[in-house]
């Protein structure tokens, strides 16, 4: 993983001692509370419901052990002894107090971390797939395009002051596991026939209260272009994106407005007219940052172990985690393992500082001391050998973090919802455990992976748009009722889901829930996926079953 040097530690360090004194001055009254908030946003702090929240950026989710440590430390210095993980791969702290900020943000530079631009009108923090480095179906590993974008990015004087925030996604894969079409910019890499890197470039996506499933803007980027080509397209969204109205501010709304052919066009112009020594990548830069993400030295194991085998007959509990958690590595004898933190034994995203160090310490004694942060708020041990996943599963269920559930209904995406968001209109904790707990695990497994996610508001922090089935919290008659959506998905063929009918009260929304794996059980056909039944059925029958009364 990548290693701060004199420059990155000279760089936070500056930061924090510039914030201590924005605080301070603050504090003394001599700055507004309207002067105050671009300044704590641009360090990631926001005033939520209760108390202020820090976010802590985690470049493209990789961790090292010790910095987990750091995280488990803040949690019970500066928190309540947990933290939030979030679909952007950061963790947030929900309870941190102002004048304390400075002193945390100072700790986390000594472990080589910060929350720089993870809140604001700039470049948030660039993310890729957990299994980035050891995926199977991966041409490059794709963090080290993310590190050079980090490094490009961050405190870049001329985009600190966008017309609205920005995220960048990366993904080399065949498989999109990084949900690049839902981000302002979206990089695809892959090779041509020659073995030559190039980029296919997305532009426009984004979920909230206008989505869109992006669009592509240039088929074939060379990498050496990447960073001047993304200039050109940053310039062109600082020059014609709204200001007048944050809702309308987006790039998404800039591209579907002026149509993808002429945001096309300005890009080109744009490109053009930067001089290409200024960001042109290099070999030697490139080689500079893929030092940094030199494999890790794995011994030679073979895919045969007859201890393991012996386990996985005779556990069936380790069976099913070794079915859904255990993912295929690109090293024989490898594996690696998602660590599910979801309902019952978790809220979804939360971690206790017990469980955060225990993680530490099965990522130091089965790995090679690095954790992944997922999109769907779960972490990922990217490198464990074949040998000793009944030993990690073991470690894991100690510190109640051995759910066999991935991708199945429980492993919701869930904002925090009215329980901390100002922002919020509805709950979204409490009421997606009332849905998770209207199945059984059991049940769960035999209706297979379905992606089920549940936004507190319109502004889909959980992603609810490309669920299979969504769940938008909304407020009526003050009392909290949930849009469904279907048909939703992520991935290269990502694409927003459709609205069922009238919003359902909270009291009714597991019910709703099983009404339609009910319907998908029914009508689905051998080895069908949700979304395949969805596609050759329609929506027709669900809505018949859910809103009876609507018929005909």
């Amino acid at each position: 993983m990548y290693q701060y040097d004199d420059y990155d530690r000279a760089l936070v360090a500056e930061r924090v001692e510039q914030f201590r004194d924005q605080v301070t001055r603050y504090q003394n009254g001599q700055l507004s509370e309207d002067e105050f908030l671009p300044l704590r946003l641009q360090n990631g702090l926001y005033l939520q419901k209760h108390a202020y929240m820090l976010r802590v950026a985690i470049p493209y989710g990789v961790l090292s052990a010790k910095q987990l440590r750091a995280l488990a430390q803040v949690s019970d210095t500066f928190d309540k002894g947990y933290g939030h993980f979030t679909t952007r791969q950061n963790i947030q702290f929900n309870w941190v107090k102002l004048p304390e900020v400075p002193d945390l943000l100072a700790f986390l530079a000594e472990h080589d971390m910060h929350a720089i631009q993870t809140s604001g009108n700039v470049v948030r923090n660039v993310t890729t797939e957990a299994f980035a480095g050891v995926a199977e179906d991966e041409v490059y590993d794709p963090r080290i395009f993310a590190e050079i974008i980090r490094q490009w990015s961050t405190i870049n004087p001329e985009f600190l002051f966008l017309p609205r925030k920005f995220k960048i996604a990366v993904s080399a894969s065949e498989e999109d596991r990084a949900a690049v079409r839902i981000h302002d910019v979206g990089l695809y890499l892959f090779r041509d026939s020659d073995g030559e890197l190039y980029f296919k470039v997305m532009v426009g996506g984004g979920l909230g209260r206008t989505p869109f499933i992006s669009q592509t803007l240039n088929e074939k980027l060379p990498w050496r272009d990447l960073l001047t080509y993304l200039e050109a397209v940053l310039r062109v969204f600082n020059r014609y994106g709204r200001r007048d109205s944050k809702y309308k501010a987006r790039i998404k709304i800039l591209v579907n407005t002026l149509g993808i052919d002429t945001f096309k066009s300005e890009v080109e112009q744009e490109f053009q007219q930067i001089p290409k020594d200024i960001n042109g990548l290099t070999d030697n830069e490139l080689s500079r940052i893929a030092s940094q993400f030199l494999p890790a030295v794995y011994e030679t194991l073979g895919e045969t172990d007859l201890e393991f085998a012996t386990h996985l007959q005779n556990n069936e509990a380790f069976s099913d985690w070794y079915d859904l958690n255990v993912r295929s590595h690109k090293v024989s004898g490898y594996r690696s393992v998602v660590i599910s933190t979801k309902f019952p034994n978790n809220i979804p995203g939360d971690v206790t500082s017990v469980q955060i160090r225990g993680i530490a310490d099965i990522a130091e004694r089965f790995g090679f001391g690095e954790i992944r942060v997922t999109h769907e708020q779960n972490l990922v041990l990217p490198d464990i050998p074949k040998s000793s996943l009944f030993q990690v599963w073991g470690a894991l269920n100690h510190i109640g973090l051995g759910l066999a559930n991935h991708a199945l209904l429980s492993d919701m995406i869930v904002c925090p919802g009215a329980s901390y968001c100002n922002l919020a209109t509805a709950h979204s904790f409490p009421v997606a455990e009332q849905v998770v707990n209207a199945f059984t695990l059991e049940e769960q497994q035999d209706i297979g992976p379905v992606s089920m996610n549940l936004s507190g508001c319109i502004n889909s922090c959980a992603h609810h748009h490309i669920a299979n089935i969504g769940m938008l919290g909304l407020n009526k008659s003050k009392t909290d009722h949930y849009q469904i959506t279907l048909g939703g998905c992520q991935g290269t063929d990502s694409r927003l889901g459709k609205v069922l009918g009238p919003a359902i009260a909270e009291s009714d929304l597991p019910e709703a829930i099983r009404t339609i794996m009910d319907v998908y059980r029914k009508y689905r056909e051998v080895d069908e996926t949700f979304i395949q039944t969805v596609d050759r059925m329609g929506l027709e029958p669900f809505k018949e079953a859910l809103y009876p009364e609507a018929k005909g």
